[in-house]
């Protein structure tokens, strides 16, 4: 039996805390329902199984009496994770996103190792760079030791030189038979698929050395004395190896760089707690997986923890931290009927919510799919080096055998020996791989990048475009605006009321989308005015509304829409214009064929758009406004940003024909908006910019969304293609150098004026960095400092 408990009594009165009631300086304790914070002074208290609980409430004390085992009962103990992928997972190549398979394995093209699409949190150790680790490791001894004698082995005296070779081969055997093997399963799987690449390359140089060194050792006498120094023939099994361990060495680099792209999604991921405590009908809660959430669930939201998924505030209200996901710095008080976003943090009041959007219908889910799918599209810059790459392996292979038969017939003695080596050197140090990664690694860690600052981009394109844009043209409502109008007033025509008008316009706009009608309709219902429904409701998209209420035929918008009815609007044209010259929004009422009134709406400029403004001018934008309202109101409006450019009264085909003008007068046309009028224009446009905070419409039309609907993240995002496509320049440039001036060194060029040849050990070591210099360059990305006003 549960039994109250008597609190012990205190000699003196003690300082309260003025929120709560409870002792300063008290111990907290927790109430085991809600997880409020407690003292052993709450008068709501009692004893279970000889243990004392302390409540917030007299509610949450009912609640445990009922069912104490709902809140004392340990949580089970969390399964070992699994290390197999989670069903469903498909596997792409970070080089060729067309490349998906649903099991892991080698892209058939360049012999890169597949990689999930989607990483995951419990993600183990890659198993590639566990495998490359172990056989680095166990084999690098051999490596040294095979070294050493061919440098040294000599002086040393230890063998005579020829029993040093069968030495030299007993070691090399397990580096190049084992530690090399993925090598050459990956050369000849590039022979089959007829995708000649970088381990095509490797495969054929440390094969040939190896072989030859096979049977140089096996039967010397089938090369010629030439072939002899030291009194044995020539043998390369240093070279093989040295070559292989640099490569794997290469290869630990590169994935553990690689490793650091998916850091951005991973960090998205990590945003999104693991349970959810959900309230029951009858009052009980429980903790639960986040897995198990349903839409229309009922969730506690406790002061410190994050709001599980996307829903409503029922009870209660509090301030959120939503920098993770819109990168606002200051958090944003959330009360009954307003929206919340999962992933994000209740930093004081207890919530009471109810879930709307689960699991990868959430607004994080779904920027963590974005942030997937353009890490994996492909940059058209990508082309040209995929062109190049597509010729590489055949060229090198056609300048190594050219070397080879050169230096063998016209070099000097043994001339076969180095035609041999030079030709290993050339198919060594060259590196296609280098080429293939100079786009995707930049844009992968770009994307990450611009996803912690709330900018999402769709694909590669998307950046690589936005830094040539010279103009931009902007809606109004909802890009430039709060998108939240408040309704000013209504004005009655031919026999028609004030509250006539606002009731019959509320009854017709309970059907529409645009956030101008959602300010009519609350107007309508503040004054408590009896709304009917509206039938045959059709949404002539940008520039008003028609439909029937009450058996009246009702048209409500712009003055386009009026003169497309045939209706005069003449009778309150001063006043409207009045009303529009103060920046509101005037749309007409139209009853059965003739004015019946119309209605101002005022919609406040954000707060931030002034700023953004200025800094995308700084940047060289032409900055263009491009509304359905009235254009008085457009005017006014841009004289206060200082658009000098604006367009008003236009319809969804008014600004996709804008865009296409601009377009063939050379522009290249950024367009940002929020609404559906404004699709077409968004797909039209070189970039579409749709508000995160805008209709899903838009947001599947454009090709870059603002997370949290500023246009200061437009600058960000330009600053930010522009550092992108400077580093992907960087990396191709390099690339492109390297191959040039590497690929001559390897094949002698220098020789007949230095008398210098490349080892094709340090070839290896080049061609090793040369992809590590790509990725780690492009990895700057997540520190350079963008100047979105440049």
């Amino acid at each position: 039996m549960d039994m109250p408990v008597t609190p012990l009594p205190s000699a003196a009165p003690a300082k309260t805390d003025p929120l709560h009631g409870a002792p300063e300086g008290a111990v907290k304790l927790k109430d085991p329902v809600c997880g409020m914070d407690v003292t052993a002074a709450s008068p709501h208290h009692l004893a279970h199984e000889g243990r004392p609980y302390y409540f917030c409430s007299a509610r949450c004390q009912s609640k445990f009496s009922a069912d104490p085992s709902a809140y004392t009962a340990k949580p089970p103990a969390p399964s070992a994770p699994s290390k197999a992928a989670p069903a469903g997972t498909i596997y792409t190549c970070p080089m060729h996103p067309e490349i998906r398979q649903d099991h892991p394995g080698n892209c058939p093209i360049c012999g890169m190792t597949l990689e999930p699409v989607m990483p995951t949190l419990d993600d183990d150790e890659n198993p590639e760079l566990a495998s490359f680790t172990r056989r680095f490791w166990w084999t690098l001894p051999l490596t040294v030791i095979v070294t050493t004698l061919a440098m040294f082995g000599h002086r040393l005296g230890w063998f005579d030189m020829v029993t040093q070779s069968w030495v030299e081969l007993v070691l090399s055997l397990p580096v190049v038979l084992w530690a090399g093997w993925p090598f050459f399963v990956r050369g000849a799987q590039s022979v089959v698929n007829r995708s000649p690449n970088m381990w095509t390359l490797i495969s054929l140089g440390t094969g040939a050395a190896f072989v030859y060194s096979v049977v140089a050792t096996l039967a010397p006498g089938v090369f010629p004395s030439s072939f002899i120094s030291m009194g044995r023939v020539a043998v390369y099994f240093e070279a093989a190896v040295v070559i292989i361990s640099l490569t794997l060495f290469g290869q630990l680099l590169e994935l553990k760089a690689r490793s650091k792209t998916s850091a951005a999604i991973k960090s998205l991921l990590g945003l999104s707690p693991k349970t959810a405590r959900r309230v029951q009908p009858d009052g009980r809660e429980e903790d639960i997986p986040l897995a198990d959430v349903h839409e229309g669930d009922s969730l506690r939201v406790r002061p410190g923890e994050k709001v599980p998924v996307d829903g409503v505030v029922l009870e209660g209200s509090s301030a959120l931290d939503e920098s993770m996901l819109t990168g606002e710095p200051l958090p944003v008080t959330k009360r009954v009927g307003d929206k919340l976003i999962g992933a994000t943090l209740n930093t004081s009041g207890a919530l009471l919510m109810r879930s709307e959007h689960v699991g990868s219908a959430t607004v994080l889910s779904q920027i963590v799919q974005m942030v997937a799918q353009a890490q994996r599209s492909k940059a058209p810059m990508q082309r040209m080096a995929d062109v190049v790459a597509g010729y590489f392996v055949y060229g090198v292979v056609g300048i190594a055998l050219l070397t080879f038969f050169a230096w063998g017939f016209f070099g000097p003695q043994p001339s076969w020996v180095y035609g041999l080596i030079t030709a290993v050197t050339v198919l060594i140090i060259a590196c296609p791989c280098a080429l293939g990664l100079a786009t995707p690694m930049s844009i992968m860690v770009a994307t990450g990048r611009a996803a912690t600052q709330g900018v999402l981009f769709r694909d590669a394109a998307a950046i690589e475009n936005l830094c040539k844009v010279d103009t931009l043209i902007v809606d109004k409502t909802g890009t430039l605006t709060e998108g939240k109008p408040a309704f000013e007033v209504a004005l009655g025509a031919n026999g028609f009321s004030e509250d006539e008008v606002l009731r019959l316009a509320a009854s017709l706009d309970q059907g529409s989308e645009h956030p101008l009608a959602a300010a009519i309709v609350n107007a309508a219902r503040e004054r408590k005015l009896a709304l009917e429904k509206a039938e045959d409701f059709d949404s002539a998209s940008g520039i008003g509304v028609k439909g029937v209420v009450g058996g009246k035929s009702l048209a409500i918008g712009n003055t386009t829409l009026m003169q497309q009815l045939g209706i005069d609007v003449a009778p309150l044209a001063d006043r409207a214009e009045q009303l529009r010259s103060t920046g509101a929004s005037v749309m007409h009422l139209a009853v059965d064929g003739q004015l019946a009134g119309l209605l101002a709406v005022s919609d406040p400029i954000k707060a931030s758009t002034e700023e953004a403004l200025i800094s995308l001018r700084k940047s060289g934008l032409r900055i263009i406004m491009a509304t359905g309202d009235g254009l008085t109101t457009a005017q006014a409006v841009g004289k206060r940003l200082g658009i000098d450019e604006v367009h008003g009264e236009v319809k969804p085909q008014d600004k996709l024909h804008l865009v296409e003008r601009l377009q063939k007068e050379g522009r290249i046309v950024a367009m940002a908006g929020d609404g559906i009028n404004d699709a077409p224009a968004l797909a039209r446009a070189d970039v579409g910019i749709a508000m995160g905070t805008g209709t899903d419409v838009a947001m599947n039309s454009a090709q870059l969304t603002l997370v949290k609907g500023d246009l200061r993240g437009i600058a960000t995002a330009r600053a930010l293609s522009v550092a992108t496509v400077a580093n992907m320049k960087q990396n191709l440039g390099f690339a492109f150098i390297y191959n040039l001036l590497g690929v001559p060194l390897a094949a002698g060029l220098l020789f007949p004026f230095t008398g210098w040849l490349l080892s094709p050990m340090v070839a290896a070591v080049a061609m090793s960095l040369s992809s590590v210099s790509v990725i780690s360059n492009a990895l700057r990305l997540r520190i350079t400092a963008l100047k979105p006003d440049e």
